[in-house]
């Protein structure tokens, strides 16, 4: 479906789960991540949308993040109506938290995994790549290019992960616009996305990962100040892509965490 250049799509009825995924990607990456979690769980309409220049969305007259985040509150309005979960990864958590600073009323709770905090590459207290498996008879198979995208940030190096990490993420990095993404879009919001009048009491989970050499999870942690009520995880053995990496913790975290708040 389409709403002015997004491109979207509706999943299950229930609750509003609106869904947005990190830079460089598309929604592709988010139903993969996300889907397994409510195939469980009833009561859930899921909004999965792909931002400005990524996926099947055309940049249009986007130019910065603000531009992103009007586009984004009037999606909310015309298209979900009603109030709901926010969901925001890598990005797209930068995104969610611009959303409830600037748009609190329609979000009843918050989930962000892997949110960038300082705008830009590598940011803030970011990790060193630390590499936690590798399987190297996997790796040794790769074509160069396949090997330079599997290995620039995951710490999981191994053939599940591969399997995950070639189905879902190669291929919606390759449908993104990176010529727009490298020189036109700017990252940063023109505001503080975490400077509350008063601390946010929205219900809000926050997963990081503890090998995360792209938005680290130190900086993360201090989030818990603005969201006081918050829960926090920093997951071991995982990167930036933790939801591959530990698929099955990832799953059962956000499904407990849904069910009890």
């Amino acid at each position: 479906m389409k709403y002015k250049n997004i491109d979207y799509e509706i999943l299950g009825s229930g609750i509003p789960v609106f869904i947005l995924h990190g830079w460089g990607i598309d929604r592709t990456v988010m139903t993969a991540a996300f889907e397994p979690i409510f195939s469980d769980l009833d009561g859930y309409m899921r909004y999965y949308i792909d931002l400005p220049g990524m996926g099947r969305s055309k940049p249009g007259d986007v130019r910065n993040s603000d531009d992103i985040l009007e586009l984004l509150h009037s999606f909310a309005a015309d298209v979900i109506g009603s109030p709901f979960i926010l969901v925001g990864q890598s990005y797209g958590g930068l995104l969610a938290r611009g959303f409830v600073r600037k748009y609190p009323e329609p979000v009843n709770k918050l989930i962000l995994l892997c949110p960038c905090v300082i705008p830009g590459v590598r940011q803030g207290n970011v990790e060193q790549l630390d590499v936690r498996l590798r399987d190297d008879e996997l790796l040794s198979s790769l074509s160069k290019d396949e090997y330079d995208s599997f290995t620039y940030m995951n710490a999981v190096l191994s053939k599940p992960v591969w399997d995950r990490y070639r189905k879902y993420i190669m291929p919606a990095l390759e449908r993104a616009d990176h010529e727009f993404l490298d020189n036109v879009l700017e990252g940063s919001f023109s505001f503080d996305p975490d400077d509350f009048e008063h601390p946010c009491d929205v219900p809000a989970l926050i997963i990081t990962a503890k090998q995360d050499s792209e938005v680290g999870f130190k900086d993360q942690f201090a989030l818990m100040s603005k969201y006081t009520n918050s829960t926090y995880i920093a997951i071991e053995n995982a990167g930036h892509n933790l939801q591959i990496e530990q698929p099955e913790m990832f799953e059962s975290i956000v499904r407990s965490w849904l069910i009890t708040h």
